[in-house]
């Protein structure tokens, strides 16, 4: 239908509610003129009267009423309907999709959301354990969660996690049979679980820091994993060293059941941190992620 016969038809509902030229030609922002000159183009084309008009009133003829009771309720469901579209900026929805490891996932992501998506019902989450450092972007991916020497410089960026240390250890098990390193070099003389990252398919390098002195160890191994938390179960039946986020390994050290080494290299990391594309707009359901988020690194 063309744009004008919408207009026409708008016109007419206003003069049938207000039974008057006047008052609907002032809710409708136009001169009395135009009003009729708009209903009569509308009669003229449809070829029957719409409305009897007399000096003191309007009303609607058969054929206007016949019209109006199928022409009011579908304009009433589009206003309806609009409604309820521009509410949603202020009503947090849609599908979220978020893209971080497994160790990221656990610690931080998961834990706040299992507070925060009950208060959002209109909020879904899709959560990809990735070690691929993807581009979002491609991903199609709203969210990532990175370390924050990690970023790129097209994105922004929020910490949700504080700093934290990589450590290396190795059950007391595979000790029994192997000396404990005493500085990086030993490494090579020790069965150590791989990390496999997706990426590249290379192994991931064990990064080292002592004071100002920075080592990438290229460790090898008979086991290679793609998660972390297989290569912390790996560790703990002694099938080699692992290098894992410290507070996987705590309560294991804590229990004896897994023993510190190389501590003077283990590397301190700038924590996790929420990214996403700043040549995108912030949705408010996405507004609602960051903010929770944030609250809990506050917390």
């Amino acid at each position: 239908m063309p744009r004008e016969n919408y207009s026409e038809l708008l016109a007419l509902i206003s003069v049938a509610r207000e039974r008057s030229f006047t008052r609907a030609a002032a809710k409708l922002g136009m001169s009395q003129s135009m009003l009729s000159h708009t209903i009569r183009k509308l009669e003229a084309r449809l070829g029957v009267r719409l409305l009897t008009r007399t000096t003191r009133s309007v009303s609607v003829t058969q054929a206007g009423e016949r019209l109006l009771r199928v022409v009011i309720p579908r304009f009433e469901s589009i206003e309806a309907e609009l409604k309820s579209v521009a509410e949603l900026r202020d009503v947090p929805a849609g599908t979220i999709r978020i893209t971080a490891t497994d160790h990221a996932i656990d610690t931080l992501l998961w834990p706040k959301l299992c507070d925060v998506l009950p208060r959002y019902p209109q909020i879904n989450v899709e959560i990809s354990s990735d070690y691929a450092l993807s581009d979002i972007v491609q991903a199609r991916c709203d969210f990532g969660v990175r370390l924050g020497d990690e970023l790129s410089n097209d994105t922004s960026a929020v910490r949700i996690g504080p700093d934290f240390r990589f450590v290396i250890v190795g059950a007391p098990s595979y000790f029994a049979s192997h000396s404990i390193p005493g500085n990086p070099d030993d490494l090579v003389n020790h069965d150590c679980i791989n990390l496999r990252l997706p990426t590249q398919g290379n192994l991931y390098a064990w990064e080292l820091k002592c004071g100002n002195r920075e080592i990438n160890a290229k460790v090898r191994g008979r086991i290679v994993f793609n998660g972390i938390y297989q290569i912390l179960n790996a560790a703990l039946s002694g099938f080699g060293l692992a290098y894992i986020p410290e507070d996987l390994a705590r309560p294991h050290l804590a229990s004896g059941r897994l023993i510190p080494v190389l501590k003077a290299w283990w590397r301190r990391c700038h924590g996790y941190h929420l990214y996403y594309s700043n040549q995108r707009e912030t949705t408010r359901a996405m507004q609602v992620l960051i903010e929770s988020l944030l609250l809990a690194k506050r917390t």
